[in-house]
């Protein structure tokens, strides 16, 4: 089984590899939004990804994380 890093990073890459978007180099310190440029519907995506993955999400936890890190970090807790 992935853990919830490679799950988190996978599923960023998925959505870049759809944009084509090869250049983009996701690290953990990536603003969601700033630097990878994810639009609403592309992090309404990626909340369900998540929660089919892992069972659960921060955006229905009521949590916005804004960067890769703070993505892991709501599942390493």
């Amino acid at each position: 089984m992935q853990d919830a890093e490679t799950i988190v990073l996978n599923a960023i890459q998925s959505l870049l590899d759809r944009r084509e978007n090869a250049g983009i180099v996701v690290g953990p310190d990536s603003n969601l939004q700033a630097d990878l440029d994810l639009d609403s519907l592309e992090l309404a995506e990626f909340s369900v990804m998540l929660e089919d993955d892992l069972g659960r999400d921060p955006y229905t936890e009521g949590i916005v994380p804004r960067t890769v890190r703070e993505v892991v970090d709501f599942y390493q807790r």
